[in-house]
């Protein structure tokens, strides 16, 4: 998964930043084996911003895959950066089973969507 990640950290280096400076980076891998990356997008009108995760995975599904294996998030913190509620549960929406959390000095954890987002919103919860 070092190609994920490495994506992340060039996706990181595309965010539009201007009011917290603090720049995040993720990228997405299809079934298909194909990489979606994308970078947090901030907004004057703070709650229109838009995470590096969702970016990626948006990305990913609007060019048509929906088959989501892992996802790689990227952080200058001091230790593995951690994705908001609300990635986490677009994360859990698509099944992605395998979610690495990394900073630029390499410290990495790899955990699933049930250690992140244990009782999510799911499909059965919508449908009977």
């Amino acid at each position: 998964m070092e190609e994920l990640v490495k994506a992340a950290i060039s996706a990181r280096e595309e965010a539009y930043v201007p009011y917290s400076g603090f720049k995040v980076g993720a990228a997405v891998q299809g079934k298909s084996g194909r990489i979606y990356s994308g970078c947090n997008i901030e907004n004057a009108s703070y709650g229109l911003s838009n995470c590096a995760e969702r970016t990626a995975i948006f990305k990913a599904v609007s060019e048509g895959e929906q088959e989501l294996i892992a996802i790689a998030v990227v952080a200058d913190t001091s230790g593995p950066v951690s994705p908001c509620g609300a990635c986490r549960q677009v994360m859990a929406e698509f099944g992605i089973r395998q979610i690495i959390l990394s900073n630029l000095n390499g410290k990495q954890r790899t955990v699933t969507i049930e250690e992140l987002l244990p009782f999510s919103f799911a499909k059965g919860d919508v449908i009977s």
